[in-house]
């Protein structure tokens, strides 16, 4: 595929990982509500969107035909809907309490938690190269358990249940926006429950939800069309393309954190960063490394 048919696709990429690095100033803006409920209308919104896209598009009957084709997959679907709520709450709580910086830590750590998951569950033979990446990340966070005296949980719990879920994901026989509307859908029963039970108990915020406006149905698009975008690009770009790429959202969420929130960024966190930064680059001049070798295989066996 020549450069000019994958620009569209690359620009799909960038654009979805920037929005996904640039969303913490949209919870910023929204966090007169608490997480729980800004969650909650991202189920609510999320769902309602993609449900119009996909009947615009004539693709809910496809919808249903893979759940029926698939009797395992809504139960995987609920699973992975649990990972993401759970993943969407801690995220958007860690913005709200200006911890920011460790949010990002934890994405910056996930293609490497990723990679061990494969190793540990899938069975995949980790190289040299990609051990070594993982000792170093390891290296990194017991750095900054020293540093504060425990662990960083929230770093570590969006690692995990982003890792989990993008592994039962890849094992899911569905589409990645027709996987979203059925996850969007199943959180939106708890949503809807949460926020009657807050109604029903004066605990809603009328004049900030008011006062919102279209903010709050925003949140749909911020969930939404960044994997619709992701979903485009991912199909038509190189593995190695969109690993690369994915360092985008957490780099913007980094700068966010220390040159627009002010979050404190001492020598002592910079050095973990550093570390976390050093095991990325070992693990990305390695999977550069692999794909180059096997194009080069591809083209000595189509030679």
């Amino acid at each position: 595929m020549n450069d000019e048919r994958q620009r569209p696709a690359l620009v799909a990429i960038v654009t979805a990982f920037a929005i996904w690095g640039l969303s913490p100033l949209y919870f910023k803006a929204v966090a007169a509500l608490p997480a729980e409920d800004i969650v909650a209308h991202r189920a609510l919104w999320s769902a309602l969107l993609l449900a119009t896209v996909l009947a615009l598009a004539g693709r809910i009957g496809g919808v249903r035909r893979q759940l029926a084709a698939h009797p395992g997959l809504a139960a995987t679907l609920a699973a992975t809907a649990l990972l993401s709520g759970a993943n969407w709450l801690a995220f958007v709580w860690a913005i709200n309490a200006g911890r920011t910086l460790e949010a990002s830590l934890g994405y910056f750590i996930n293609p490497l938690f990723s990679m061990l998951l494969g190793a540990l569950l899938l069975g995949e033979r980790l190289r040299p190269a990609q051990r070594l990446a993982a000792a170093i990340a390891v290296a990194g966070v017991l750095l900054r358990v020293w540093q504060v005296g425990s662990m960083p949980w929230i770093a570590l719990f969006l690692a995990l249940t982003f890792g989990l879920y993008g592994l039962l994901r890849k094992r899911a026989p569905v589409d990645a926006v027709d996987g979203l509307l059925i996850e969007s859908a199943l959180l939106s029963v708890p949503a809807l429950v949460w926020l009657g039970w807050q109604a029903q108990r004066g605990q809603i915020d009328t004049t900030a939800v008011i006062g919102l406006g279209l903010l709050l149905p925003m949140a749909g698009l911020i969930t939404a069309v960044p994997l619709m975008l992701f979903a485009y690009g991912a199909r038509r770009l190189p593995l190695t393309t969109v690993g690369f790429s994915q360092y985008l959202a957490p780099s913007l969420n980094f700068l966010l954190a220390v040159l627009v929130f002010h979050e404190p960024f001492e020598s002592g966190r910079l050095a973990a960063f550093a570390l976390i930064w050093l095991a990325l680059a070992v693990y990305s001049a390695d999977l550069w490394r692999a794909s180059r070798q096997r194009a080069r295989a591809s083209g000595t066996l189509a030679g």
